[in-house]
């Protein structure tokens, strides 16, 4: 269905499943949201007005909405950065309290805020930084792939310093991965790092 709304690029369809986001039918909100976040991976641009509805949901207690709405946040944090930083403590808060995907996925929306202007990186990247210190070592490797939207020669030292820190007692493929993360984040100040 997501495929089919993207390429038919059915907004009146897409506006009915955001309003069934606060139905009373919980696998009708679940598959709604499934199917939004799942455009907004392809095309961002069909569901970035909606980022009010989303920052609503990071309030649900079903966990499968939060999750699912800061997947869909995550799709559209730099198109809809100034709502988003807006809720900023939102998002602060639902990290803190939320599932491993809520978490995953709420680093995603942070670093890509951070790197939209600078006073918001000065206020990101120490949390960033926090989190990276202090998450369990199987995060590592994602969340510093992840942070890498915030990352440039003004911070860079910083994140090297922390991330290198957790490099010992991780598995090989974690390793590797974290190990490549480095290597991107030398490469920024030549602009040469590729930040995906």
């Amino acid at each position: 269905m997501a495929r089919e709304l993207r390429d038919t690029r059915n907004e009146n369809a897409i506006a009915e499943l955001v309003e069934n986001l606060s139905g009373d039918n919980k696998a009708i909100q679940h598959d709604c949201i499934k199917v939004l976040y799942s455009i907004g991976y392809d095309d961002a641009g069909l569901i970035s007005k909606y980022v009010s509805e989303f920052l609503h949901l990071l309030r649900f207690k079903d966990n499968h909405m939060v999750w699912g709405a800061m997947i869909a946040l995550s799709t559209i944090a730099t198109d809809r950065a100034d709502e988003i930083y807006a809720n900023i403590d939102l998002v602060f808060r639902t990290i803190e309290t939320g599932s491993v995907i809520t978490i995953d996925n709420g680093i995603s929306v942070l670093a890509q805020l951070a790197s939209t202007e600078e006073v918001r990186e000065k206020e990101i990247v120490p949390y960033l930084l926090e989190h990276l210190q202090e998450c369990r070592p199987k995060e590592i490797a994602q969340h510093s792939e992840k942070s890498m939207a915030a990352m440039n020669a003004r911070n860079k030292k910083q994140f090297v310093e922390v991330i290198s820190k957790r490099v010992e007692g991780l598995s090989a493929s974690q390793k590797t991965r974290v190990k490549k993360v480095l290597r991107k984040i030398e490469q920024i100040e030549t602009g040469m790092a590729e930040k995906k």
